[in-house]
């Protein structure tokens, strides 16, 4: 059998090894022991095999616990993705350096219970996916990108190749593309990767202040320039000196603030609101909008000849949608902040994945980093199901493919349903899935058993049947 994940487990008691084989099905994993002296031979020779997976997650029972940093430090040098499960042991009680301890997905013991160890070891799995697919992509980029630009999608590779190539140069760059995208995002990041870096980053939104106030922020006033110019002021252009001017919403700036804004850029110079002095500067523009420029010069709301000076070199940020394939990508990163922030934490089931990657987000991004932090707030460290989500994730998603009637009948198989070449006994098999989709379900529905029963297709007295087949009690 080829194996996804493979869970190392290092112990030195023989009857917590026979506990740890009923609780983990070799559908799910590989389970394979050790003790804390050879626990890294075992584990190279394991991932030697072709038909081993990963090793994603290390049990390490009561009796491996003395100098337990000093194994928990071997183990992250090892691999710094793989997250632990203690047995027989309560973390928060125990003197583990920090970075060791947030690995520590649960505390259990070997009796802890089917439902509760197997929610655990896919917390664990969702945690060393997350950290995994974030190195590997991390270490495939020399350019120093913001989280947020986390992606593998041809578009946002694009994105990326024009940003390494435009970063370091004098020109002025025009950003495009929905709100909510990430457009400021990628000005700082060609600002953070230009020779400006170590100069100051200044964004100013040119939609959120009014039009009368827009020449002062820009260019500074004198003091007694207008009534409330009490003092004199230095404007954003002044601040940004030697590095860069970030004009967001730009297709919001008044018809006549983009005439003084043209003439600033064409001769690198300006007055301040009621003086007299000019000033010259040394500053790099960046511009976004979410509008149509195009549609605006040809309505005469925006002016052409500044058009030409902003857009020398050209990057339109894809909307979320139409890169659906990063959303799980992008929601490891988004969670991983959360959690860095010290604002929680949460998860979200592969349902729950697949649902929100066919989901429209109109806000983009934006919409995104909400959601998480919502569901955070209603599931604190917990795991989200498609049915904990909003009904709106659910009833807007769009179809990724049409598939004929009778395809679209047949659920799709997980790889570990395929038949292995050494055989499986079918009614142990069917029997596991089945106590697996009847648990997936009640937790799904909150433990509401009508509800669990019509979302699997069953009267709601055999449901009850089953779950007394299976002791599972009704609070599940």
């Amino acid at each position: 059998m080829n194996y996804k994940h493979t869970i190392l487990s290092i112990v030195d008691d023989r009857s917590i090894e026979v506990d740890l084989k009923k609780l983990v099905s070799p559908t799910v994993a590989e389970l394979i022991f050790a003790s804390k002296d050879n626990w890294e031979e075992i584990a190279l020779s394991k991932q030697a095999e072709a038909s081993a997976g990963e090793i994603s997650l290390v049990i390490i029972s009561e009796d491996c616990s003395k100098e337990f940093n000093k194994l928990l430090s071997k183990l992250s040098v090892f691999d710094d993705a793989i997250p632990f499960i203690a047995l027989n042991k309560d973390v928060a009680n125990l003197e583990i350096r920090p970075e060791h301890n947030k690995r520590f997905v649960a505390s259990l013991s070997p009796d802890a219970g089917y439902d509760f160890f197997n929610e655990s070891v896919q917390k664990a799995f969702l945690f060393h996916d997350r950290f995994s697919r974030l190195r590997n992509f991390q270490g495939d980029r020399n350019l120093k990108l913001f989280r947020e630009l986390v992606g593998e999608s041809p578009l946002l590779q694009q994105v990326r190749y024009m940003m390494e190539h435009v970063a370091d140069k004098e020109v002025s760059v025009l950003i495009t593309g929905e709100s909510g995208t990430g457009k400021e995002v990628v000005a700082r990041n060609l600002h953070l990767n230009s020779s400006r870096r170590d100069n100051p980053f200044v964004p100013i939104n040119c939609g959120a202040i009014p039009s009368d106030l827009l020449e002062s922020e820009l260019f500074g006033h004198e003091k007694g320039a207008f009534t409330g110019a009490v003092s004199a002021r230095i404007g954003r252009f002044e601040l940004a000196s030697g590095g860069t001017l970030f004009l967001d919403e730009i297709g919001d700036m008044p018809l006549n603030m983009q005439v003084k804004l043209l003439r600033v850029l064409q001769e690198r110079s300006f007055e301040r609101v009621g003086g007299t002095n000019t000033i010259t500067v040394d500053v790099r523009i960046l511009a976004a909008t979410h509008k149509n420029l195009d549609e605006m010069i040809a309505a005469n709301e925006f002016r052409q000849d500044l058009y030409y000076r902003l857009n020398v070199f050209p990057i339109e940020m894809p909307a979320l949608r139409e890169r659906s394939e990063d959303v799980p990508l992008l929601m490891d990163e988004l969670v991983t902040q959360l959690e860095e922030s010290g604002r929680g934490s949460v998860r979200f089931n592969s349902s729950a994945i697949s649902a929100l990657t066919k989901y429209d987000w109109p806000g983009n991004v934006r919409e995104l980093a909400n959601l998480i932090e919502r569901m955070s707030i209603l599931f604190p460290h917990g795991i989200v199901g498609v049915g904990d989500l909003p009904k709106h994730f659910i009833t807007n998603r769009k179809e990724k493919e049409i598939k004929p009637p009778a395809v679209e009948s047949i659920p799709n198989l997980p790889e570990s349903a395929l038949l292995p070449l050494s055989g499986l006994n079918l009614r142990e098999y069917l029997a596991n899935l089945e106590r697996d989709l009847i648990v997936q379900a009640l937790r799904d529905s909150h433990g509401v058993v009508s509800k669990a029963a019509e979302r699997l297709d069953l009267g709601r007295t055999t449901l009850v049947e089953k779950m007394k087949k299976f002791s599972l009690p009704k609070n599940e």
